[in-house]
């Protein structure tokens, strides 16, 4: 359950990446329609574990597995919710030709999909050894992260004709930035796994 929520998460990632880029409101319009399905899956995750929780007596190593896939749940629904704000910042940025071809977004986007795909794979496969290289990866999308908000600070203060797109495509990075950092606590809990 925790891998379908996390490729529906992916796939938002992506789709939020792609409306904003092509200025593409019908793709933005399916990944807003997409977080019911996400928060839904969420509630399903939670009752499994809950009932794992009351039907028996678990052991130390299954009870922190048990917790981890709750936390990891609201994780992914957390990561869809930013790929909803990405979505919503792409539906905004719509109306005009954005003041410049975007590269380093995309790029942040690749980062947080891949992320968040081989977190999840560890997790699941409770692979130990992936963990603090998982981890470690955060760091490229941080110091992007930082490129970015300087380069788009310097927009802010040169262009007062971009300012309002610069202001949507900082959040837009900071969204991202923040899925990673999702990532990276899925990521820390596969030891707990």
């Amino acid at each position: 359950m925790l891998l379908e929520m996390g490729v529906a998460a992916e796939e938002m990632i992506g789709d939020g990446i792609a409306a904003l880029v092509r200025q593409n409101t019908e793709l933005a319009d399916a990944v807003l329609e997409r977080d019911n399905i996400v928060d839904r899956m969420e509630q399903e995750v939670e009752l499994h574990c809950l009932r794992l929780l009351s039907r028996k007596v678990a052991s130390g190593s299954e009870l922190r597995h048990i917790t981890s896939a709750l936390r990891v749940a609201t994780d992914i629904e957390r990561i869809a919710d930013h790929a909803v704000d990405i979505a919503q910042a792409a539906k905004r940025l719509s109306v005009e030709a954005i003041y410049k071809p975007l590269v380093d977004i995309p790029h942040l986007g690749e980062l947080a999909q891949n992320m968040l795909r081989l977190t999840l794979d560890a997790f699941v496969r409770r692979d130990r050894k992936q963990a603090p290289i998982l981890i470690a990866s955060d760091d490229e999308a941080d110091a992007l992260y930082k490129h970015m908000r300087g380069e788009l600070k310097s927009t802010l203060e040169s262009d007062p004709h971009a300012v309002s797109q610069a202001i949507y495509l900082l959040f837009v990075a900071y969204y991202l930035e923040r899925i990673c950092d999702h990532c990276t606590n899925i990521a820390e809990r596969v030891g707990d796994a």
